[in-house]
Protein backbone atom coordinates (compact mmCIF):
# COMPACT_ATOMS: atom_id res chain seq x y z
CA UNK A 1 0.00 0.00 0.00
CA UNK A 2 1.33 3.42 -0.93
CA UNK A 3 2.00 6.02 1.73
CA UNK A 4 -0.46 8.88 1.87
CA UNK A 5 0.47 12.04 3.75
CA UNK A 6 -2.04 12.46 6.58
CA UNK A 7 -4.21 15.54 7.03
CA UNK A 8 -5.74 17.06 10.14
CA UNK A 9 -8.28 19.71 9.14
CA UNK A 10 -9.88 21.75 11.87
CA UNK A 11 -13.39 23.01 11.13
CA UNK A 12 -14.08 25.97 13.40
CA UNK A 13 -17.71 26.29 12.26
CA UNK A 14 -19.26 29.51 13.67
CA UNK A 15 -16.90 30.02 16.59
CA UNK A 16 -14.23 32.55 17.64
CA UNK A 17 -13.80 36.29 17.35
CA UNK A 18 -11.00 37.82 15.31
CA UNK A 19 -8.85 38.15 18.42
CA UNK A 20 -9.48 34.49 19.29
CA UNK A 21 -8.57 33.40 15.77
CA UNK A 22 -5.32 35.34 15.71
CA UNK A 23 -4.33 34.12 19.17
CA UNK A 24 -4.87 30.54 17.97
CA UNK A 25 -2.72 31.00 14.86
CA UNK A 26 0.14 32.56 16.81
CA UNK A 27 -0.02 29.69 19.30
CA UNK A 28 0.09 26.85 16.78
CA UNK A 29 2.34 28.35 14.08
CA UNK A 30 5.47 27.72 16.13
CA UNK A 31 4.55 24.17 17.10
CA UNK A 32 2.86 22.37 14.19
CA UNK A 33 4.89 19.49 12.71
CA UNK A 34 6.63 19.73 9.36
CA UNK A 35 4.16 19.90 6.45
CA UNK A 36 6.02 17.01 4.81
CA UNK A 37 4.85 14.79 7.68
CA UNK A 38 1.26 16.03 8.07
CA UNK A 39 -0.92 18.64 6.41
CA UNK A 40 -2.25 20.89 9.18
CA UNK A 41 -5.28 22.87 8.04
CA UNK A 42 -7.65 25.31 9.73
CA UNK A 43 -11.01 25.88 8.00
CA UNK A 44 -12.22 29.16 9.42
CA UNK A 45 -15.22 31.48 9.01
CA UNK A 46 -14.89 33.48 5.79
CA UNK A 47 -14.54 36.79 7.61
CA UNK A 48 -11.23 35.62 9.16
CA UNK A 49 -9.64 34.02 6.12
CA UNK A 50 -7.48 36.91 4.93
CA UNK A 51 -6.17 37.65 8.42
CA UNK A 52 -5.25 34.00 8.91
CA UNK A 53 -3.63 33.49 5.51
CA UNK A 54 -1.43 36.53 6.14
CA UNK A 55 -0.25 35.00 9.39
CA UNK A 56 -0.08 31.29 8.55
CA UNK A 57 3.31 29.77 9.21
CA UNK A 58 5.30 27.58 6.85
CA UNK A 59 3.61 24.40 8.09
CA UNK A 60 0.00 25.59 8.52
CA UNK A 61 -2.60 26.07 5.80
CA UNK A 62 -5.97 27.83 5.77
CA UNK A 63 -9.25 26.58 4.31
CA UNK A 64 -12.79 27.84 3.88
CA UNK A 65 -15.91 26.10 5.19
CA UNK A 66 -17.98 26.43 2.01
CA UNK A 67 -18.23 28.31 -1.27
CA UNK A 68 -20.67 28.90 -4.11
CA UNK A 69 -20.93 26.60 -7.09
CA UNK A 70 -20.69 29.37 -9.73
CA UNK A 71 -17.94 31.78 -10.78
CA UNK A 72 -19.94 34.91 -10.01
CA UNK A 73 -23.43 36.35 -10.00
CA UNK A 74 -26.19 38.01 -8.03
CA UNK A 75 -25.93 35.75 -4.97
CA UNK A 76 -25.97 38.01 -1.95
CA UNK A 77 -23.71 36.85 0.84
CA UNK A 78 -22.00 34.11 -1.18
CA UNK A 79 -18.28 33.61 -1.88
CA UNK A 80 -16.80 32.07 -5.03
CA UNK A 81 -13.86 29.73 -5.49
CA UNK A 82 -12.04 32.48 -7.37
CA UNK A 83 -12.42 34.85 -4.44
CA UNK A 84 -10.97 32.24 -2.08
CA UNK A 85 -8.09 31.58 -4.45
CA UNK A 86 -7.14 35.27 -4.67
CA UNK A 87 -7.04 35.41 -0.87
CA UNK A 88 -4.50 32.59 -0.70
CA UNK A 89 -6.91 30.02 0.69
CA UNK A 90 -5.89 26.48 -0.27
CA UNK A 91 -8.65 24.19 0.99
CA UNK A 92 -12.45 24.27 1.12
CA UNK A 93 -14.90 22.00 2.93
CA UNK A 94 -17.67 20.90 0.58
CA UNK A 95 -20.93 19.13 1.42
CA UNK A 96 -20.64 19.11 5.20
CA UNK A 97 -23.74 17.51 6.71
CA UNK A 98 -24.67 20.79 8.38
CA UNK A 99 -24.62 22.54 5.02
CA UNK A 100 -26.73 19.75 3.52
CA UNK A 101 -29.20 19.80 6.40
CA UNK A 102 -29.57 23.54 7.05
CA UNK A 103 -28.76 25.18 3.70
CA UNK A 104 -30.28 22.76 1.20
CA UNK A 105 -27.03 21.55 -0.33
CA UNK A 106 -27.65 18.56 -2.57
CA UNK A 107 -25.48 15.89 -4.16
CA UNK A 108 -25.79 17.87 -7.40
CA UNK A 109 -24.63 21.18 -5.93
CA UNK A 110 -21.83 19.38 -4.09
CA UNK A 111 -20.68 17.95 -7.42
CA UNK A 112 -20.60 21.42 -9.01
CA UNK A 113 -18.61 22.77 -6.06
CA UNK A 114 -16.05 19.97 -6.26
CA UNK A 115 -15.44 20.81 -9.91
CA UNK A 116 -15.26 24.54 -9.16
CA UNK A 117 -12.72 23.89 -6.43
CA UNK A 118 -10.30 21.83 -8.49
CA UNK A 119 -10.61 24.15 -11.52
CA UNK A 120 -9.64 27.02 -9.23
CA UNK A 121 -6.73 25.05 -7.70
CA UNK A 122 -8.38 24.64 -4.31
CA UNK A 123 -8.30 21.29 -2.53
CA UNK A 124 -11.88 20.24 -1.80
CA UNK A 125 -12.53 18.28 1.39
CA UNK A 126 -15.62 16.41 0.25
CA UNK A 127 -17.87 15.31 3.12
CA UNK A 128 -20.06 12.21 2.94
CA UNK A 129 -21.85 10.27 5.66
CA UNK A 130 -25.02 8.61 6.85
CA UNK A 131 -27.70 9.22 9.45
CA UNK A 132 -28.23 6.96 12.46
CA UNK A 133 -31.33 5.48 10.79
CA UNK A 134 -29.29 4.46 7.77
CA UNK A 135 -26.53 2.99 9.95
CA UNK A 136 -29.07 0.97 11.95
CA UNK A 137 -30.77 -0.21 8.76
CA UNK A 138 -27.47 -1.60 7.52
CA UNK A 139 -27.42 0.45 4.30
CA UNK A 140 -24.47 2.74 5.07
CA UNK A 141 -22.28 1.49 2.22
CA UNK A 142 -25.01 1.93 -0.40
CA UNK A 143 -25.94 5.44 0.74
CA UNK A 144 -22.36 6.64 1.03
CA UNK A 145 -21.50 5.07 -2.35
CA UNK A 146 -24.31 7.05 -3.98
CA UNK A 147 -23.00 10.27 -2.41
CA UNK A 148 -19.47 9.60 -3.66
CA UNK A 149 -20.56 8.64 -7.19
CA UNK A 150 -22.70 11.78 -7.54
CA UNK A 151 -20.00 14.04 -6.09
CA UNK A 152 -17.45 12.86 -8.67
CA UNK A 153 -19.72 13.11 -11.71
CA UNK A 154 -17.76 14.59 -14.66
CA UNK A 155 -14.57 14.75 -12.56
CA UNK A 156 -11.47 13.51 -14.40
CA UNK A 157 -8.81 11.24 -12.95
CA UNK A 158 -6.40 14.15 -12.78
CA UNK A 159 -8.97 16.28 -10.93
CA UNK A 160 -9.88 13.44 -8.58
CA UNK A 161 -6.25 13.20 -7.47
CA UNK A 162 -6.57 16.78 -6.17
CA UNK A 163 -9.46 15.96 -3.85
CA UNK A 164 -9.77 14.77 -0.26
CA UNK A 165 -12.75 12.85 1.12
CA UNK A 166 -14.02 13.12 4.69
CA UNK A 167 -16.28 10.36 5.97
CA UNK A 168 -18.47 11.88 8.68
CA UNK A 169 -21.27 9.75 10.10
CA UNK A 170 -23.93 12.34 10.87
CA UNK A 171 -24.82 10.59 14.12
CA UNK A 172 -21.28 11.15 15.43
CA UNK A 173 -20.90 14.88 14.68
CA UNK A 174 -20.95 16.95 17.83
CA UNK A 175 -22.72 14.22 19.77
CA UNK A 176 -19.78 12.77 21.65
CA UNK A 177 -20.51 9.46 19.91
CA UNK A 178 -17.75 8.17 17.68
CA UNK A 179 -17.82 5.38 15.15
CA UNK A 180 -15.55 2.61 16.37
CA UNK A 181 -12.20 2.55 14.59
CA UNK A 182 -13.28 -0.63 12.80
CA UNK A 183 -16.62 0.90 11.73
CA UNK A 184 -14.86 4.01 10.43
CA UNK A 185 -12.17 2.03 8.63
CA UNK A 186 -14.66 -0.38 7.05
CA UNK A 187 -16.73 2.47 5.61
CA UNK A 188 -13.63 4.29 4.43
CA UNK A 189 -12.47 1.09 2.73
CA UNK A 190 -15.85 0.95 1.01
CA UNK A 191 -15.38 4.56 -0.15
CA UNK A 192 -11.95 3.67 -1.48
CA UNK A 193 -13.49 0.78 -3.42
CA UNK A 194 -15.99 3.17 -4.99
CA UNK A 195 -13.12 5.44 -6.02
CA UNK A 196 -11.39 2.39 -7.48
CA UNK A 197 -14.49 1.63 -9.55
CA UNK A 198 -14.64 5.23 -10.76
CA UNK A 199 -10.97 6.00 -11.37
CA UNK A 200 -8.89 2.83 -11.00
CA UNK A 201 -6.60 1.50 -8.24
CA UNK A 202 -3.80 4.04 -8.58
CA UNK A 203 -6.12 6.99 -8.02
CA UNK A 204 -8.09 5.31 -5.25
CA UNK A 205 -4.89 4.48 -3.36
CA UNK A 206 -3.68 8.07 -3.72
CA UNK A 207 -6.77 9.96 -2.49
CA UNK A 208 -6.68 10.76 1.22
CA UNK A 209 -9.83 9.82 3.15
CA UNK A 210 -10.37 11.38 6.56
CA UNK A 211 -12.65 10.44 9.41
CA UNK A 212 -14.78 13.06 11.13
CA UNK A 213 -17.12 12.75 14.07
CA UNK A 214 -16.17 13.59 17.66
CA UNK A 215 -12.44 13.07 17.03
CA UNK A 216 -10.50 14.03 20.15
CA UNK A 217 -6.95 13.68 21.52
CA UNK A 218 -8.02 10.62 23.50
CA UNK A 219 -9.26 8.63 20.47
CA UNK A 220 -7.20 9.94 17.56
CA UNK A 221 -4.34 7.42 17.89
CA UNK A 222 -6.72 4.47 17.71
CA UNK A 223 -8.44 5.88 14.63
CA UNK A 224 -5.22 6.76 12.84
CA UNK A 225 -3.81 3.30 13.47
CA UNK A 226 -6.30 1.90 10.96
CA UNK A 227 -5.14 1.09 7.44
CA UNK A 228 -7.33 3.41 5.40
CA UNK A 229 -7.88 6.40 7.72
CA UNK A 230 -5.58 9.16 6.50
CA UNK A 231 -6.40 11.82 9.08
CA UNK A 232 -9.39 13.65 10.47
CA UNK A 233 -11.80 16.51 9.91
CA UNK A 234 -12.19 17.84 13.43
CA UNK A 235 -14.78 20.19 14.93
CA UNK A 236 -14.74 21.02 18.64
CA UNK A 237 -11.29 19.58 19.33
CA UNK A 238 -9.77 21.99 16.77
CA UNK A 239 -10.85 25.11 18.68
CA UNK A 240 -8.18 24.79 21.36
CA UNK A 241 -4.56 25.20 20.24
CA UNK A 242 -3.20 22.51 22.55
CA UNK A 243 -5.86 20.02 21.47
CA UNK A 244 -5.28 20.75 17.77
CA UNK A 245 -1.53 20.34 18.19
CA UNK A 246 -2.03 16.99 19.91
CA UNK A 247 -4.04 15.81 16.90
CA UNK A 248 -1.59 16.95 14.23
CA UNK A 249 1.39 15.55 16.13
CA UNK A 250 -0.41 12.20 16.38
CA UNK A 251 -1.04 12.24 12.63
CA UNK A 252 2.57 13.15 11.85
CA UNK A 253 3.62 9.78 13.27
CA UNK A 254 1.35 7.78 10.94
CA UNK A 255 3.67 7.85 7.93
Amino acid sequence: MMKRRPIIAGNWKMYKTKDDALAFIYAVNVAVPDKEDVESVICAPAIFLRDLVKREGEDLRIGAQTMHELDEGAYTGEISAGMLKTYGVEYVVIGHSERRAYYNETDESVNKKVIQAVVNELTPILCVGESLEIREAGTTDEVVKAQVVKAYKDVSKEQALKTVVAYEPIWAIGTGRTATPDQANDTIKAIRNVLKELFGPEVSESIRILYGGSVKPNNVDELLAKSDIDGALVGGASLDPESFLTLVKAASKKQ
